[in-house]
């Protein structure tokens, strides 16, 4: 500390100079009328909007591991005083885990306020009593600032002027482009190297150099726990699509992370085997055994498993394992390649330590068609001994009934084209299901994807749920007569017995069961989530179980709708924007995450960005009944009447010519102000028992549940 130049400011005495930058002075200082020590940041001349910014950046922000703001002046802040020092390292790696998790959660509140802070570096990081402060948002950028509702982009540096500190910079931010939340993720994983290393993961001499190898070079080697290099790793992708998407995943990932190499969870990705059987058609029987083996490893004890989704994400890309392997948040990854030549079948298969490439183990298997299930066995318990497992008996299920070879081909095949998501597709899926029951009357699978597919169809299409789900019912129940240990039919009869029976306490049980038989089966913790502990407001538990399913299939998009769907029933509005917002970003145009975004924008005053992602949806997916309705709501919220009530008139003629969900038809009504037949057509959506509308119905409990008729509609499915 110096002696200051001056003495007074305002009612403070200054004390010392704590430091001087780019945009001004700060001092340490006493203010007299309540006798505390406090930090006084003097404007320089010249800055006072960029001045101004911050201090509306820091009032909007209030979290123990963010400096305070206390007080405002003409041309000062006055902040609370920290008596610390800069982060630095190298740091102990339990302690700059410690450290960071704290760090994560600081830039997590701000991004969920809209602030981006653009000069993340360990300077503007004080470590006071093992505790953690951020500080210095004066490049903070908000993203978005609300006005009546309204949202508009807010433009406060024009695009090729640079900001920030030139060795902690993204690459984007370097090269003067546009920046948003996942730039100061950049910026983190820059810190965290430095606080695990003691060095920069970009030394230069000079800004110019800095800012080149920040864009065009990687950095050295880490030396910590492979959980932390993948995390940093992934923070310092140069495209910020590659990097984690959130603060919030980001935290979520260090909490999860171990200090120590066999600390860590054994994990492990299936990636789709390779089909080397020179016919394409044979791809539905590769994709389908890799399938199968991450089914028999989920039976093992202790193995974190990334569901199929997630693993299949990758199929035909040509990516780096250990980059695999960082966005689906596993230590070991399973590849291999199949060929078919009549009734024989040779199989490779290697499991690779995806930090350093290394083989664990590999394997060749030539052998019979009939022998499909010893060999997939063969292959899990071989992966549980390379990474030193057991199959636990208390995790083992039943073995499984002898499957007819041609029946359970039909299987995979069904299973192939379901995965498609086309409507050709989807009808040669029921075909081949019902071709392998034919087949193999005794066989439980091809039941349960009947059953799934019936689910689905009355999710989200126009078609009444009882004309689909009663047979699904009949698949499930024959389903567990021949196979009682099928985690999946319990998933699926849980989620049915909730919408369909309002039997919460029965699906509750069904859930129950389906995680006691494969505590790794991500469906079974989102639906758990979803469908029994949301409608019985068990909010906190629901959204521990939503990113339990994230974390096991994370490139799933229904994950991602269970969490955000969990922080939005619990009232967590700004955590609840901020998860809408990176699904967005994640999967642009998809319908299903437009509709879901923008009953996130209607319901929080975001009508703007609401009406946006609809119109992105529509050009994906034009006449979509349930986008068509949520529109309907936000222009009437927009005090557009005309437009809503030509939206709600295009869905009721729609609706004269084919069914159309009573739930979208309600939507329409709202936004036209139309009230008793809004929730008209809300009674007769659950007498149909509309999974869309229970969803919806309890999203809208903080905006209605003062209103006598929505406590009629809790009653109705007994939930008051």
């Amino acid at each position: 500390m110096s002696t200051p130049a001056i003495t007074h400011v305002g009612r403070y005495e200054i004390l010392a100079t704590l430091g001087e930058g780019g945009m001004g002075t700060v001092y340490k200082a006493m203010d007299k009328r309540l006798g505390r020590t406090v930090a006084i940041k003097m404007l320089q001349e010249g800055h006072s909007q960029r001045f101004e910014r911050e201090a509306q950046a820091i009032a909007a922000l209030n979290h123990p591991h963010i400096c305070t703001l206390y007080d405002v002046g003409p041309d000062y802040l006055v902040m609370e005083y920290i008596e610390g020092a800069p982060i630095q390292g190298p740091l102990p790696a339990e302690e700059a885990l410690r450290l960071a998790i704290q760090i994560a959660s600081a830039l997590e509140e701000a991004h969920s306020k809209g602030i981006i802070h653009r000069d993340l570096k360990p300077g503007n990081i004080l470590v006071s009593k093992s505790n953690t402060k951020v500080l210095d948002f004066g490049l903070a950028k908000q993203e978005r600032e609300h006005v009546d509702g309204d949202a508009s982009t807010v433009t406060q540096t024009q695009a090729g002027t640079i900001l920030g500190t030139a060795a902690y910079m993204s690459p984007e931010q370097a090269e003067g482009q546009p920046v948003d939340a996942r730039s100061d993720i950049f910026s983190f994983g820059l810190v965290l190297y430095e606080m695990l290393s003691g060095r920069r993961a970009f030394p230069a001499a000079h800004a110019i150099t800095a800012m080149a190898a920040i864009i065009r070079d990687e950095p050295a080697p880490l030396e910590a726990s492979p959980e932390l290099q993948r995390i940093v790793a992934r923070c310092l992708r140069k495209s910020p699509a590659d990097r984690f998407q959130s603060m919030r995943d980001v935290r979520a990932a260090l909490e999860q992370a171990s200090t120590h190499p066999h600390e860590h969870q054994p994990s492990v990705a299936v990636l789709p085997f390779a089909n080397m059987s020179g016919d394409k058609d044979n791809e539905y029987f590769s994709d389908g055994l890799a399938e199968e083996i991450i089914n028999a490893l989920t039976r093992i004890a202790g193995l974190k498993v990334i569901a199929r989704t997630s693993a299949f994400a990758f199929k035909g890309k040509q990516e780096d394992i250990r980059r695999i392997a960082e966005a689906l948040g596993v230590a070991n990854v399973l590849e291999g390649s199949v060929r078919r030549a009549g009734s024989r079948v040779r199989i490779t298969a290697q499991l690779i330590t995806a930090a350093d490439g290394s083989h664990l183990w590999s394997d060749r298997y030539d052998r019979e068609l009939t022998d499909i299930f010893a060999i997939q066995d063969e292959i899990s318990q071989a992966i549980a001994d390379a990474l030193k497992l057991k199959l636990s008996g208390a995790r083992q299920t039943p073995a499984r009934p002898t499957v007819n070879p041609d029946a359970h081909q039909a299987y995979l095949e069904g299973r192939y084209h379901t995965y498609q998501m086309t409507p050709s597709a989807l009808t040669r899926a029921q075909e081949c299901f019902e071709r392998a029951i034919r087949l193999d009357p005794s066989f439980a699978s091809p039941h349960i994807e009947l059953a799934v597919r019936g689910y689905y169809t009355a999710l989200f299409q126009n078609v009444r749920p009882r004309d689909v789900v009663p047979a699904a019912l009949e698949s499930l129940k024959r389903a567990l007569e021949l196979y009682p240990e099928a985690a999946e039919a319990h998933v699926l009869r849980g989620t049915i017995r909730a919408f369909y029976e309002f039997d919460w306490e029965a699906a509750g049980e069904d859930f129950a069961r389906a995680l006691e038989l494969n505590p790794a089966l991500a469906a079974a913790h989102q639906r758990r989530s979803n469908w029994f502990l949301i409608p019985m407001g068990r909010f906190e538990e629901a959204l521990a179980e939503a990113r339990r399913a994230l974390e096991l299939d994370p490139m799933n998009v229904m994950p991602r709708i269970g969490e955000w769907y969990s922080l939005s029933v619990a009232g967590r509005v700004d955590e609840e924007v901020q998860c809408a917002r990176s699904m967005l970003k994640l999967y642009p145009g998809f319908w299903i995450v437009c509709y879901e975004f923008a009953t996130a924008g209607w319901l929080r005053g975001l009508y703007d960005e609401a009406a946006s992602a609809i119109e992105t949806g529509l050009q994906n997916d034009p006449g979509n009944a349930h986008l068509l309705s949520i529109l309907a709501a936000v222009r009437g919220s927009q005090g557009l009447p005309a437009e809503a009530r030509r939206l709600r008139d295009q869905i009721e003629q729609n609706a004269a010519r084919e069914h159309v969900q009573f739930f979208d038809r309600a939507m329409a009504a709202e936004g036209c102000g139309e009230m008793d037949q809004a929730y008209a057509f809300l009674e007769r959506a659950l007498d149909e028992h509309e999974p869309i509308a229970v969803i919806h119905i309890l999203l809208l409990r903080r905006k209605l549940e003062s209103d006598p008729r929505y406590q009629a509609l809790l009653r109705k499915m007994r939930l008051a």
